[in-house]
């Protein structure tokens, strides 16, 4: 459709074939394949779009010790990423010359629309797209390369990460990249956008488009049928509560946390109607020796399960009882939407597009707020958050009212083919905008 849109303005554009085919070709720059959304993400969208007459070429850095590396799931989906080995997530002299690869990169692929995702790789892609522009014969007389920049903020970096030093320099970037070489900025909930642009005052309000992330949904299908694989795995009976945290074991997943609830929740009660209680841990990251030393030190280790990283969503999920979420900062966690898919209760701290997620309010409880879709509690509360899980926990009923829902609204708002649709239309308009210019 975007091909013969094109074409029709040919004529009176005066554009060869040749443009029309650089007009469609997607350059996508991610820092690292790491385990979480924004891998997923960046998969699905190069992989869907190519239906729509997008020629993608993904290029990302490399993933560091201690995290693991998710390039098995681009290689499942036929994507073979571009690696520059200079982009690694921490600022270094290596960025300069990362920049200047992606530089050569666009001069030899030519792309019409370049798309970054997550903060490194939104600086690198962008001061490469300035090189881009400008660096060219025409640019002497006004005329710039015809280049279209998009940036995702997935989370983003403004607190909870670094120091105040660091991250006012990450906020000066983030502003004048925006201003500079950006004409679309996309965030995944109303939430982020309120955040980014009207508490962090990075870009314009016409810059902004809010997409929210998709997933394959069809994954989470028939989770009843899966519930004892995991469950069996880890000699569970039907009657044993498994709450369980999904996620990188990384500072700003906040785990430590998730611990001391753990811990403060059997304080609160010794049994809940003789059901036992176990904690799962699912993820793996350069915290886990420091993680179960505090396990111990609470005196958990026969309480806390660390599974490390598994590639089963469509089978974890469903043995949990409720899935939890710590965060000191999020941009809209997958891990809750996979969970909601699966139709398990949720129960997370109050950050980011977690409170677009979660839904409206509709009571207060002691030190926790129960939403249309899950329990949210204030950043950092551990009081707060052991007294809401042992309320979901008592329950029943509740985990079954707040599930439903939430399948429901994930079903409706977070499908996959609706995330390639929409990004594929905000293409569009981009490329039918350059014509027209």
């Amino acid at each position: 459709m975007l091909l013969v849109l094109l074409r029709s303005y040919r004529s009176c554009l005066l554009i060869d074939d040749s443009s029309l085919l650089t007009a469609l070709k997607i350059l996508r720059i991610i820092a690292r394949l790491n385990v979480g959304g924004p891998a997923r993400h960046v998969v699905w969208l190069t992989d869907g779009l190519r239906a729509n007459g997008y020629d993608t070429v993904l290029v990302t850095g490399v993933v560091p010790s201690g995290e693991d590396d998710m390039t098995y799931f681009a290689q499942s989906a036929g994507v073979t990423p571009h690696v520059i080995p200079q982009m690694s997530r921490e600022i270094s002299l290596r960025d300069a010359l990362a920049s200047w690869k992606v530089f050569r990169l666009m001069l030899r692929e030519r792309p019409g629309l370049v798309h970054t995702h997550t903060a490194k790789a939104g600086t690198v892609g962008r001061v490469a797209g300035l090189l881009y522009r400008w660096l060219t014969p025409a640019a002497l007389i006004g005329k710039p390369r015809a280049c279209r920049f998009v940036h995702t903020y997935h989370g983003h970096v403004f607190h909870s990460y670094y120091g105040p030093a660091k991250t006012k320099l990450f906020l000066t970037i983030e502003r004048a990249l925006a201003r500079l070489v950006t004409d679309r900025i996309i965030v995944v909930s109303e939430q982020q956008r309120r955040e980014i642009h009207e508490d962090f005052r990075v870009g314009t309000p016409e810059q902004y488009a809010v997409v929210p992330l998709g997933l394959d949904l069809s994954l989470f299908s028939g989770w009843q049928a899966k519930r004892s694989r995991l469950r069996e795995e880890l000699s569970t009976s039907d009657d044993e509560l498994l709450i369980g945290i999904v996620g990188r074991l990384t500072e700003i997943k906040n785990h430590a946390m998730f611990l001391q609830v753990a811990a403060r929740l059997k304080e609160l009660n010794t049994s809940l109607d003789e059901r036992r209680m176990r904690f799962i841990i699912i993820g793996d990251g350069s915290l886990r020796g420091t993680l179960e030393e505090q396990a111990g030190e609470l005196r958990l280790a026969d309480d806390v399960v660390f599974l490390g990283t598994r590639e089963d969503p469509e089978f974890f999920y469903p043995a949990l009882d409720v899935v939890a979420l710590t965060s000191h900062n999020e941009g809209t966690p997958l891990t809750l939407i996979e969970a909601m898919a699966s139709e398990r209760p949720v129960i997370s701290t109050a950050v980011g597009g977690v409170v677009d997620l979660l839904g409206a309010k509709l009571a207060d409880g002691d030190g926790y707020t129960v939403c249309e879709r899950g329990i949210s509690v204030k950043s950092g509360d551990v009081e707060g958050f052991a007294q809401a899980l042992r309320r979901l926990l008592r329950d029943e009923g509740l985990r079954k009212e707040l599930s439903g829902r939430g399948r429901e609204f994930v079903t409706r708002n977070y499908a996959k083919e609706r995330l390639i649709s929409d990004i594929s239309n905000l293409y569009e308009q981009l490329l039918h905008e350059k014509a027209g210019a």
